[in-house]
């Protein structure tokens, strides 16, 4: 796929203590096979389904042991003009923006709210090779207890245009680039344990929700919400074995209604 727009979706990849593990129980989830791991890059490992590489997961660094979670990147043509206005717009960022090679240039952030993400600009890496297909990335939410710092804060830092579900039960925007819709953003009710911090949930997609389900499980997976099925697909919310948070998405099974969307 080509360098992708500045804000888009573009990579992600897990820290895991137990790399493993993670390797096995991804597997079987989703499909996923494995490449040689860089020892010059702190053993990064990409994942590949169908042979085309979807995401990666690397051992934790010093100090970070037991903090498994899935981290999104952002597209960039410039992770330091990115880096200066996450910082500019009330977030931190927590790895300077740092050349890996000739892949690419990364920073890792935190948006106001405490939902850490990365900054990519592309080199020879320029991102997923695959999206939307079993075993690829789908979509993404940040869930927050701070929708307004969030809103103002990725709105500030990228060019998104955002809209939002006409729906007073739930409070949920979406970030579009030109007229694709990249990102969501979810409030964070009261069903979230008050120790849970704001986070970036993402998507995998497989084809059948409930097998995938079932799947995780089997290998100590902990199922946190559904399958339950709607417009978008049939979905589910899961922690794996080593605490960290993903979903899975059958994009072919759907339900219901398309939601009332507005401008913002």
């Amino acid at each position: 796929m080509a360098v992708q727009p500045e804000g888009t979706p573009c990579w992600a990849d897990a820290m895991f203590s137990d790399v493993e593990g993670a390797k096995r129980f991804y597997g079987d989830v989703l499909g996923w096979t494995f490449g040689e791991s860089s020892s010059e890059y702190g053993n990064y490992t990409q994942a590949y389904a169908d042979g085309r590489a979807v995401a990666a997961v690397v051992p934790p660094m010093p100090g970070q042991e037991g903090q498994s979670q899935w981290c999104l990147y952002l597209a960039s043509p410039d992770a330091s003009a990115a880096a200066d206005r996450i910082r500019e717009n009330g977030g931190e960022v927590l790895m300077e923006p740092m050349q890996v090679g000739e892949f690419g240039t990364m920073c890792l952030a935190r948006e106001p709210s405490g939902a850490v993400f990365g900054v990519w600009q592309a080199g020879t890496h320029e991102g997923f090779e695959a999206t939307a297909t079993p075993g690829a990335y789908c979509w993404a939410e940040v869930f927050t207890r701070e929708p307004g710092q969030t809103d103002t804060f990725l709105s500030s830092v990228f060019p998104y245009r955002m809209k939002e579900i006409e729906d007073d039960a739930v409070d949920f925007r979406m970030f579009d680039i030109g007229e694709d819709t990249v990102l969501g953003r979810m409030r964070m009710t009261d069903d979230f344990p008050p120790e849970v911090p704001s986070y970036i949930n993402v998507y995998f997609t497989v084809d059948d929700c409930d097998a995938a389900v079932e799947r995780a499980t089997k290998l100590g997976g902990i199922l946190r919400f559904g399958p339950m099925s709607s417009p978008f697909g049939r979905f589910a919310a899961l922690s794996d074995p080593q605490g960290a948070n993903f979903s899975v998405i059958d994009i072919t099974t759907t339900e219901g209604e398309m939601p009332k969307i507005k401008d913002v």
